[in-house]
């Protein structure tokens, strides 16, 4: 078993590690690369998996029922907390329930359990972007447009391949295969884009930091633990909703923060300090997937 947690980790990390490394020495502009992965790449890549008739979206509609209670029972559980210790609402709450689906997410679900939770892997993602892009654009600003998240192209991206899936029309192999493989180089891109925003790590506010650190993962399972028996899911979605909840905070946080100037050093803290705080909390969490849920053949 540690040898298929290092070997699920290690192509995580040396891929990050790799993203730290390029950007330490040649400052790459990663805002466009960000930019490019999710206007084209992904969006193609949930394209890809929603359309292909081969992954039935019915089988997966409790796993994103119970990734959206994930998402949206994190703030819940942690408001009070957040209240009783005098942080900003606006600042805290959404790294604690918007997690790092994308960058770190979907590699590390296919490098765990195989291509076959590629699909389930997607879905947990395109949940809490949705989420991320509607309750989370309006716990910032209650003034958000509705109209901005539907002209996403990831939100596009999934509607229309929602509609094709349930619709049953069949697409040609190659059209779905030429997706599949442009769409698969965003993920390496998550995880190397993730490595050049380490490098933004403000210690300043360290202990904010640590503290998003541990009540990230920690609200995240108080909530999907008691999901993976209630709800009808199999081995394997319980495994990636046991692996989803415990994801540290997203890297778009910081964006978000950013754009609506809302101490945008401190979201980074927590931001960057959790997916550090990962290297701790995602071995702990593979051992217990692969221990009590699903170990790939």
């Amino acid at each position: 078993m540690i040898g298929h947690i290092l070997a699920t980790l290690l192509p995580v990390f040396l891929i990050a590690g790799c993203g730290a490394a390029y950007g330490r020495y040649r400052t790459p502009d990663i805002r466009s690369l960000n930019t490019l992965n999710m206007e084209l790449f992904v969006p193609l890549l949930v394209f890809a998996v929603l359309a292909d008739r081969q992954a039935p979206l019915a089988d997966y509609a409790w796993l994103a029922t119970a990734a959206a209670a994930v998402v949206l029972g994190s703030g819940i559980v942690l408001w009070p907390v957040a209240k009783w210790l005098k942080l900003d609402i606006k600042t805290f709450l959404p790294p604690m329930m918007f997690n790092n689906a994308g960058n770190m997410g979907v590699p590390l679900l296919v490098l765990a359990f195989g291509a076959e939770a590629l699909p389930a892997a997607v879905v947990v993602f395109i949940v809490e972007m949705l989420l991320h892009f509607s309750v989370g654009l309006y716990m910032l600003n209650p003034r958000t447009s509705l109209w901005r998240m539907l002209r996403m192209p990831i939100v596009l991206a999934s509607l229309a391949g929602l509609t094709i899936n349930i619709s049953g029309l069949p697409l040609p192999g190659w059209l779905l295969e030429s997706m599949h493989m442009l769409g698969g180089v965003c993920i390496p891109l998550m995880l190397f884009a993730l490595g050049v925003r380490l490098l933004d790590i403000d210690f300043s506010d360290w202990r904010t930091g640590m503290l998003g650190a541990l009540l990230c993962p920690l609200s995240g399972l108080v909530i999907a633990l008691p999901l993976m028996w209630l709800l009808p899911l199999n081995e394997l979605q319980m495994a990636v909703l046991l692996v989803f909840a415990a994801l540290p905070p997203a890297v778009l946080n910081y964006l978000v923060a950013e754009q609506y100037k809302l101490a945008p050093q401190k979201v980074a803290s927590l931001v960057l300090i959790g997916n550090l705080g990962s290297l701790v909390v995602m071995p702990l969490t593979l051992a217990a997937a692969f221990t009590w849920l699903y170990t790939p053949l």
